[in-house]
């Protein structure tokens, strides 16, 4: 798709994909090649995702959150459990679902990852201002926010 396919005004939300795109694409790969052997990176984003207060969710609201399929997640978070990364419980709301928590092990995995990105980091910071990202992320947080809400609005 060129720029022209767009009307003028509506061609940077299609270039701010495509930069977020390509941005996850080299993070992505950056970060699965510092990881254990044989984790990945959806590992961590479930790891990293319940950190971040989402302890407790089930496995159909991890699915939504990450836009996979339940049984797609049902295989990552049968790794997670594998490596003793998450817990499964039954869920005291209903009894045919589980809800998933993270433990110490996988909190500490979530963090060494974290830490394996420093170096990724620290040249960013020497080409790349920390105080511009800052000032970037209150804009690129909302734009995320909103993109959110209208893909569940799309449903």
């Amino acid at each position: 798709m060129s720029d022209d396919t767009l009307s003028r005004d509506l061609t940077p939300f299609f270039s701010m994909f495509v930069e977020a795109g390509i941005i996850n694409q080299i993070g992505s790969a950056f970060l699965e090649a510092r990881l254990p052997k044989g984790l990945l990176v959806s590992h961590f984003g479930v790891t990293s995702h319940l950190s971040r207060g989402f302890d407790g969710a089930t496995p159909l609201e991890l699915a939504r959150s990450f836009q996979v399929a339940k049984t797609t997640m049902t295989h990552t978070l049968g790794g997670l459990e594998k490596h003793g990364f998450v817990e499964l419980r039954p869920n005291p709301d209903d009894g045919r679902s589980k809800r998933v928590w993270l433990t110490p092990q996988g909190r500490q995995f979530r963090d060494d990852a974290v830490q394996q990105l420093e170096p990724l980091f620290q040249k960013l910071a020497e080409r790349f201002p920390p105080e511009q990202v800052s000032a970037l992320l209150p804009g690129i947080s909302e734009f995320r926010a909103v993109i959110d809400q209208l893909r569940d609005e799309e449903k």
